[in-house]
This record gives C-alpha cells, structure tokens and sequence, in this order.
C-alpha cells in the first residue's frame, strides 16, 4: 500500500509541475487517503504483535 501512496504522490508532483491541477489534486488525495491507511494497518499490526507476544 505503501508503494501506491508513494506513485500517487510522484504522479501528483509530475501533474503539479505541469500545471494539470486536477489530476495533481486527485492523485495527491489518494495518497494522502493510501498513506494514512497503511499507517493504520502499521500500528494495529504493532499493537497486535505486542499483545501476542505478551
């Protein structure tokens, strides 16, 4: 997941540097939407881990 967020995020510096607003802000969008999934999957992995090894 990490990996999408990351290649939104390039797709939208590429459309900002153009100047295509539209797709720059979408694609910023998702991967701000994709980076703060796969933080979330990352501390609940992390919780889950330290109650299992608890």
């Amino acid at each position: 997941m990490l990996k999408w967020a990351l290649a939104f995020f390039v797709l939208a510096l590429i459309a900002a540097v153009f100047g295509f607003g539209g797709i720059a802000g979408a694609s910023a969008g998702i991967a701000k939407i994709l980076f703060i999934g796969f933080l979330i999957l990352a501390v609940v992995g992390l919780v889950a881990g330290k109650l299992r090894s608890a």
